[in-house]
């Protein structure tokens, strides 16, 4: 009899280990599935859980770092299979006796409340939790990830106590990974989610990113019916023009924030709002609107920004709008949907014609030249169609050549060098500008590095134009330090060639990026000098090396006298500064000449060489 008790138990026992382990897989069928939430996977765990170990309550309590207690955060009752009954979000203390035990165990076995003391201690706010739902017995699984305890899976049996066997106590202990691995997989997700909420999201205003409008331009993009306009794209420009707030990111980045919020308030239940440019919001209405509603919609947006503006003190922004309309579309395509909203919004701000315009339909042909050239070039760089071109910079004291800038040409499908003037335009448009401005970085570089030294050994001097685009870039200095590791070339060796017109877009943050720039060592110059709007003053604070003067100061040397006095001003200004000075579109030796008398050591233009190949460069440094 006793041989047969003992085997009855062990099949008994072998029976609920497997009944266990097909309540798991099958609980694991159940939630571990992409459609599975949190919220579910924990009610399936409790309600799975009761069911299987034949306990009334089965819930789940989380550790609360800012209280520092045990909240219950799903709480099942099997009678009536009910989850989260009132009042279920109760608490317990995280120092008690019961508590101090989660850190250590595999599972907390209480056969009888009543004679635990961990359980019943008079300081316990357990016991009295227990006594409220008639609680006797507890198998209790602690909820730990990657070794850091994050709650409870309690099992409560109600009105009587029970004697927890072996496998009730793995089964439970299972319980407690699987609720351990729900957790970790809404933590996963979660991050996950917010990685791509900050792909497609601005993260100093929280709106939806140009990236986003796109997708959202593209999902609304449709065919449209005669006398439709179709879907619209409104480009708001908001530009700091006092020069105090001008020179205060701060100031500027509350006004725009503060814009945007306002904004994003007023169209909360008409339109998308977002953040495309850092100075740029645009909005795409939820339906499609009249030219006249267009027309209404941006001049409340416009409104809005200059109220806000008013508040913050006396200050000037420069707020334009642009309207695009997918009308007007040669073919459906959401990114040029908003460029041309930008676009027009950029004309109404730099040929003063009021605050907001219409994309012209008119110039549709242009248009589809720019795009055709905007793809020609993008397949030009995939195919390494790109070159650089040095125009070298002569010493009108000896004729030799000491410097050399580097040009972008791209040999075009039909095998002509095309010089950069006749595609820039294009690149700066649509971001093209950024690639192929670190590109010659890198290429001239390389080039530079192999340039012969003279007898003195003195090594040529490389000038590089950098865009303004490019400069804005937050990888402009990895960029300049990517090229000068790759090439090996030196520091001092390199000269970033600016537009004055980039001086006066945020005075504090060029002047920033400059001080940067040249703490590696990189020299700086200011390219096509004159021509710009640059106060004087900004030059005695900006870490300039050279000043080139531009080639229409040049040109009428030396009989022009409004040119000759202009062009001894800028020599003496910059010898007061300790510039150099370079002279640029030199076509003449008279023009030589005189740059000569009037203090100009370096030149560079047609009179000497046009623009060559490394090669050509290399011979004519070496005369």
């Amino acid at each position: 009899m006793a041989m047969g008790a003992t085997n009855s138990a062990f099949s008994e026992r072998g029976a609920r280990a497997r009944r266990y382990n097909h309540a798991l897989v099958a609980l694991g069928r159940r939630v571990w599935h992409e459609d599975c939430t949190f919220e579910t996977a924990i009610a399936e765990i409790c309600s799975v859980a009761a069911d299987t170990l034949d306990v009334e309550r089965v819930n789940v309590w989380r550790i609360d770092p800012q209280t520092q207690r045990l909240r219950c955060i799903h709480a099942y009752e099997r009678s009536n299979d009910r989850h989260n009954p009132p009042g279920f979000e109760e608490s317990l203390r995280l120092d008690s006796q019961y508590a101090l035990q989660l850190d250590d165990v595999r599972v907390i076995d209480i056969a009888d409340v009543v004679f635990d003391r961990d359980a019943t201690g008079p300081e316990e706010d357990l016991a009295a939790y227990l006594k409220r739902h008639d609680i006797h017995s507890l198998l209790d699984a602690p909820v730990r990830a990657e070794g850091t305890l994050l709650g409870v899976v309690c099992h409560e049996q109600v009105g009587s106590p029970r004697m927890w066997t072996p496998e009730e106590h793995a089964f439970a202990g299972s319980i407690g990974d699987f609720a351990a691995v729900a957790y970790e997989i809404a933590r996963r997700r979660e991050i996950e989610h917010r990685l791509r909420f900050l792909e497609r999201h601005d993260p100093h205003t929280n709106l939806p990113n140009r990236d986003h409008l796109v997708e959202v331009a593209h999902t609304a993009l449709r065919p449209i019916h005669d006398g439709d306009n179709g879907l619209v794209v409104v480009h708001l420009q908001i530009e700091a023009t006092d020069a105090d707030l001008g020179g205060n990111a701060e100031a500027y980045h509350r006004l725009l924030m503060d814009s945007a919020d306002a904004l994003r308030d007023m169209l909360a239940d008409i339109a998308v709002l977002a953040r495309v440019r850092e100075s740029a919001l645009a909005i795409i209405p939820h339906r499609h609107l009249k030219e006249i509603e267009a027309l209404e919609l941006a001049e409340r947006c416009l409104d809005t920004v200059q109220a806000i503006a008013a508040t913050h003190g006396n200050t000037t922004v420069a707020i334009t709008a642009g309207i695009a309309f997918s009308r007007d579309l040669a073919a459906p395509s959401a990114d040029t949907l908003l460029r041309n909203a930008e676009s027009a919004s950029l004309r109404a701000r730099s040929h003063g014609a009021g605050r907001c315009k219409v994309f012209n339909a008119d110039r549709h042909r242009n248009l589809l030249e720019q795009m055709r050239i905007e793809q020609a070039l993008r397949d030009g760089i995939d195919d390494g169609r790109m070159q650089v071109h040095f125009m070298p910079e002569v010493d009108l004291r000896d004729g030799r050549w000491r410097s050399a800038e580097a040009l972008l040409r791209w040999r075009n499908d039909e095998d002509r060098l095309v010089p950069a003037a006749d595609f820039i335009e294009v690149a700066e448009a649509s971001g093209l500008i950024v690639r192929l401005g670190r590109w010659v970085l890198l290429e001239a570089c390389s080039h530079a590095a192999r340039w012969p030294s003279d007898a003195q050994g003195r090594a040529p001097l490389l000038r590089v134009n950098v865009s303004v685009r490019q400069f804005e870039e937050p990888g402009l200095i990895a960029d300049v330090l990517h090229a000068l590791t790759e090439s090996g070339l030196e520091p001092d060796r390199l000269c970033l060639e600016l537009t004055e017109t980039l001086l006066l877009r945020e005075p504090a943050k060029v002047a920033r990026t400059l001080a940067r720039l040249r703490s590696l060592g990189v020299r700086i110059a200011l390219d096509d000098f004159g021509t710009g709007f640059c106060s004087l003053g900004y030059l005695k604070h900006l870490p300039i090396d050279t000043i080139k003067i531009d080639r229409g100061f040049t040109a009428g040397l030396p009989h022009d006298r409004a040119d000759l006095a202009i062009v001894k001003a800028l020599v003496g200004l910059a010898e007061n500064l300790g510039f150099d000075v370079v002279g640029e579109g030199v076509e003449t030796q008279a023009q030589a000449d005189c740059l000569r008398e009037c203090g100009v050591v370096a030149v560079q233009g047609y009179l000497y060489s046009c623009a060559i190949d490394g090669d050509a460069l290399i011979a004519g440094f070496a005369r």
